[in-house]
């Protein structure tokens, strides 16, 4: 598949070397435009481009992936209806992601203000999105081992549309994950966005070996 991904951070190096390295082509784009990713394309290698929104968002799926503070402006102008876009967001309360406990505590209490989960309000911003959460529930430096006896990191999915789930989930098993599926946005993205249980747990799929 072609893999969008908005934002050029951590997320998009690391996860997006990932899926080419599972045989998929990835599109990058920030808001400084493509002239700005020659680096980040040339190290990712062969199978990833630099493109804008507008390319990107043809992807058969998209991730975004930017600084919570930024999410609403990066998901503007788009018409998102039928897409499949990812939600690989945390959101911290600082502008610049505070990850402290103290940063950590105040995103809680500002979701709580809400009453909805923080995918939920990604939700609100992409209007028509098939929306999955997925990816931010672990730090992108736990998973840098691109070898093929890597174990098997556990990712979550949440979302309200079972295809666009299944696809995602599809995709990032492909890529070396194991994916856990915790139900809908509200439910499972109540238990995997920043502070909440399954946040920041390192897991890994046990092999069994045959008796």
């Amino acid at each position: 598949m072609r893999i969008g991904f908005i934002g050029a951070g951590r997320v998009t190096q690391v996860m997006g070397r990932h899926l080419l390295n599972a045989g998929h082509t990835i599109a990058v784009c920030n808001s400084r435009g493509p002239e700005t990713l020659a680096g980040l394309v040339k190290e990712l290698g062969p199978g990833a481009t630099a493109e804008t929104k507008a390319q990107v968002v043809e992807s058969d799926v998209v991730v975004v992936s930017v600084r919570w503070v930024h999410a609403e402006e990066a998901l503007q102008g788009v018409d998102w209806t039928g897409r499949i876009l990812v939600d690989a967001m945390n959101a911290h309360a600082e502008h610049e992601g505070d990850v402290s406990l103290a940063g950590v505590t105040k995103s809680r209490a500002v979701l709580a203000e809400t009453g909805s989960t923080s995918s939920e309000l990604v939700a609100g911003w992409a209007p028509g999105a098939r929306l999955v959460k997925s990816i931010s529930n672990i730090p992108m430096e736990w998973i840098e081992d691109f070898g093929a006896d890597r174990p098997r990191t556990v990712l979550f999915a949440s979302g309200d549309d079972a295809e666009a789930k299944h696809l995602v989930m599809k995709m990032l098993d492909g890529a070396g994950f194991a994916t856990v599926d915790l139900g809908s946005l509200a439910v499972g993205g109540a238990m995997h966005e920043v502070g909440a249980p399954l946040s920041g747990l390192e897991l890994h799929l046990i092999r069994r070996m045959r008796p």
